[in-house]
């Protein structure tokens, strides 16, 4: 930046290198270098181009992998419970196929939930333009790219001409600084953000996270933290890129190589907001007292330290009515200690937490100890090939020891489209990222934590504190 230049914002950066036209009224038409899909809405998109005749503007720039109704059981084939599922993922390979985009079909070594295998092959790259029909598409601004979700619409229009309408949001920084106590990790940040902000704090925003605790944070740590913008109604999140992520995309199959490389890490290094730049909003949080925490209610907003207990409609940031039929909903009590509620499931996956990093810190609770009895226990990799650097670690036997189940890779349980879930009233702790009401189940009550609080949960039979399980 030159003396002179004002000082700008890290996606004030990425949307100036990417506009295409002014179109007025602070919309623009914005280049898009990735678009990713996945079988449950790439069929949709992929066939309306075809039924209109317009081919994809640039393949090469086009990724689709089967995650979202696929079995996760081995031996799984195309089966899927989700009805009329299996001619969905007939039809997506049929069309990806045709129309010569890269496929990660089931089977393939790099199967695995979309927001996972983007950036571990190096999809996502800095400073980027990302979209794809689902709404935690936001995950992957945590390598410092501008990524949202889509509509099929968006998707169909991405795809034939490399290019969106968008209007541009405002900016919002959130600084976390702090060290993270033990049993303490991003998705306790994120949540303890969205009980303090409200659900809709982020509303109309990309966000920023910034601070001394982001930056100690890993990088899968980081995808954590972007991914659970959506559950704050930001249009998306991103996190400047620093010498972390550049080592991680280092080497990664579609990152760039040699020459390229080089170029693009120059580039890279100029990604952050500058001294002194404004924020249209700044919220500071430090994080040095936080605990581990879990939902109370049918709203990521509705949470509270795991050490705490069900609040008061006044102390809830509820409405009464919103309320009232959260507390009937989940069957609990006002003032209930949260380690009083006994569990039936705990789940581990999602696009959320089930990185190789989730699925260590979970098996570090899990070695040596059991499942309380009744607790369904399931334990699903984000990606194929997660699963076999799990496996090649043995934490699938460390897993299996303890009692969970170990699957396939893929979205399963993190929401329910017709096919497995947990059971009627069925009380679980999870690692996903919404726990509305059905959301794993009709009437299953969802409660969610990060990978570490389930572990704790499904050995204790109930809501249980990590911290007392680690030394």
């Amino acid at each position: 930046m030159s003396s002179s230049a004002a000082p700008r914002t890290l996606f004030d950066k990425i949307w100036s290198d990417h506009v295409v036209a002014e179109l007025g009224g602070d919309t623009s038409l914005i280049a898009i270098d990735r678009v990713l899909l996945h079988e449950r809405t790439g069929a949709i998109a992929l066939r309306e181009l075809d039924r209109v005749g317009r081919p994809i503007a640039d393949p090469a720039r086009v990724f689709c992998t089967m995650d979202h109704i696929v079995e996760t059981r081995s031996g799984r084939g195309d089966a899927t419970r989700v009805p009329g599922g299996e001619a969905l993922i007939r039809e997506t390979r049929a069309r990806a196929t045709s129309a010569k985009i890269r496929l990660f079909d089931i089977g393939a070594p790099e199967q695995g939930i979309v927001h996972v295998i983007s950036p571990e092959l190096g999809i996502v790259l800095p400073g980027a333009t990302l979209v794809c029909p689902d709404s935690h598409t936001c995950t992957q601004g945590a390598l410092g790219a501008f990524a949202w979700g889509i509509g099929t619409t968006e998707a169909e229009h991405a795809l034939a001409t490399g290019t969106l309408r968008v209007r541009k949001p405002k900016t919002m920084r959130v600084t976390f600084d702090g060290e993270l106590d033990r049993g303490v990790s991003a998705k306790d940040l994120s949540l303890a953000l969205i009980s303090a902000h409200g659900s809709a704090g982020g509303n109309g925003y990309v966000v920023e996270f910034a601070g001394s605790a982001v930056r100690a944070l890993d990088v899968e740590g980081r995808l954590t933290l972007c991914n659970m913008a959506t559950e704050f109604s930001a249009v998306t999140a991103l996190i400047a890129p620093d010498e972390k992520i550049f080592e991680y995309l280092r080497g990664r199959t579609f990152a760039p190589r040699d020459e390229l490389w080089d170029r693009a890490l120059g580039h890279w290094r100029t990604l952050h907001s500058d001294d002194g730049v404004q924020f249209d909003r700044e919220i500071a949080v430090r994080t040095d007292r936080f605990a581990p925490m879990i939902t109370w209610g049918t709203s990521p907003q509705h949470a509270v330290p795991v050490t705490g207990r069900v609040p008061r409609q006044e102390d809830s940031g509820a409405t009464r009515e919103a309320y009232e039929r959260a507390i009937e909903y989940m069957g609990i009590e006002p003032g209930a200690p949260m380690s009083s509620m006994m569990i039936d499931g705990a789940f581990i996956g999602s696009c959320t937490n089930s990185r190789i990093t989730d699925l260590r810190r979970a098996a570090a609770i899990l070695r040596g100890r059991r499942i309380a009895e009744g607790v369904k226990a399931i334990c699903v990799p984000g990606s194929s090939a997660v699963k076999r650097q799990a496996e090649a670690e043995g934490l699938d036997r460390i897993f299996r020891d303890a009692g969970f189940e170990w699957r396939e890779s893929g979205c399963s349980m993190c929401f329910f489209a017709g096919g497995e879930s947990f059971g009627e009233r069925q009380r679980v702790v999870s690692s996903t990222n919404r726990n509305f009401e059905s959301r794993q189940g009709p009437n299953t009550r969802t409660h969610i934590a990060s990978p570490e609080t389930v572990a704790a949960s499904a050995i204790a039979g109930r809501i249980a504190d990590v911290r007392s399980m680690v030394s």
